[in-house]
């Protein structure tokens, strides 16, 4: 658990440019999750989320860039899935990227500072609950710490620290988190991209 918290601490203190790099990596990572979900239940159409996230990049490797954040916030909440429309498990994850979403452009509206930890804890969150979903058996919390996937999860997001904390802000730092994000070719809670 030590771990979990440790991450979690070291998110709080990241700040700025840095706090909505690490954010958007993150929903590099479960933005499939929405497109999956989109592509099965025909909800709606996932290209507006893609055009938000590449928005976010664009925000961070050009700085000057104007883009009306208002409007896309506006955007994905009008295509954030009702849990209660929808008997699948994969209403869950979409909904994890639709809140990370929103809590992204409140970080770069500077309306809520602690949206990397709400994505942080989004995305550790989906991974718990996906594996938790597709269990057999009643989970102990250390047999999802010892999960693949939650190791997956854990180191991607230490190592995501890490290469911040070394990193300028930049474009080519925005291309390295990028391909942080997808080498693996799966989303964070292992659907192929």
């Amino acid at each position: 658990m030590n771990k979990k918290l440790n991450i979690f601490q070291q998110v709080r203190e990241l700040e700025g440019w840095y706090a909505v790099a690490f954010s958007a990596t993150l929903l590099e990572r479960m933005l499939p999750n929405y497109t999956l979900f989109c592509e099965v239940t025909e909800f709606a159409d996932p290209a507006q989320y893609r055009k938000t996230l590449n928005s976010i990049w664009e925000w961070l490797a050009v700085p000057k860039a104007k883009i009306n954040f208002a409007a896309q916030l506006e955007k994905v909440e009008e295509l954030v899935p009702d849990a209660s429309d929808f008997d699948n498990y994969g209403v869950y994850p979409a909904i994890d990227v639709a809140m990370s979403m929103s809590a992204t452009i409140l970080l770069i509206q500077e309306q809520d500072l602690q949206g990397a930890v709400v994505v942080s804890k989004l995305s550790q969150g989906g991974v718990e609950a996906f594996i938790e979903a597709s269990s057999e058996q009643e989970l102990e919390p250390q047999d999802i710490k010892q999960h693949p996937l939650m190791q997956w999860e854990i180191e991607t997001q230490q190592e995501l620290l890490i290469l911040l904390n070394k990193s300028p802000k930049n474009a080519e730092t925005c291309k390295k988190l990028k391909t942080l994000a997808t080498t693996e070719g799966m989303s964070n809670i292992g659907i192929e991209i």
